[in-house]
């Protein structure tokens, strides 16, 4: 399976696409899905073993995106991180723009910088490309986050 852990409870990757790979993901203790691809819905390969999903749909077009699209992501992935028992994958079809996207949106609402966060990232999974446009988006959606960065979850690093 396609899945790198960027923090002890968030990885990031690519599609699931089958239940053999839904069975590694499940493996690896995940509990919540963020599917950011436009290509596939795994909620129903996820719903016979519990794991909740956010079918987030998104086009890898490299234009802006809107807030609303972080921030259903970020609502959801801080809510599973509440619960210290959670582990949250974020992906998309190859890993590479969308997941690490919603992962940096993810990363600054817990508080990391925003440079801090890309290093993380890409760090763990040098094959991430930032699209400077997408980069861009998450920034303007932190900017109108309302959320407080010190009453989050911790993730580990």
């Amino acid at each position: 399976m396609d899945m790198t852990w960027i923090a002890d409870r968030i990885a990031i990757g690519g599609g699931i696409w089958n239940d053999e790979k839904m069975i590694e993901v499940v493996r690896a203790g995940v509990t919540h899905i963020i599917d950011m691809q436009v290509e596939y819905d795994d909620t129903p390969l996820a719903r016979p073993y519990g794991v909740k999903v956010l079918w987030n749909p998104t086009d890898d077009d490299f234009r802006p995106k809107p807030t609303q699209l972080f921030q259903r992501g970020v609502d959801f992935a801080l809510a599973a991180l509440d619960d210290a028992e959670s582990k949250v994958f974020i992906h998309c079809a190859a890993g590479v723009h969308r997941a690490p996207m919603m992962a940096l949106a993810v990363l600054r609402a817990l508080g990391f910088g925003p440079q801090d966060a890309i290093d993380v990232i890409q760090a763990r999974r040098p094959a991430v490309d930032f699209a400077d446009v997408y980069v861009a988006s998450v920034e303007n959606f932190i900017a109108t986050y309302s959320g407080a960065p010190g009453s989050r979850p911790s993730v580990g690093r």
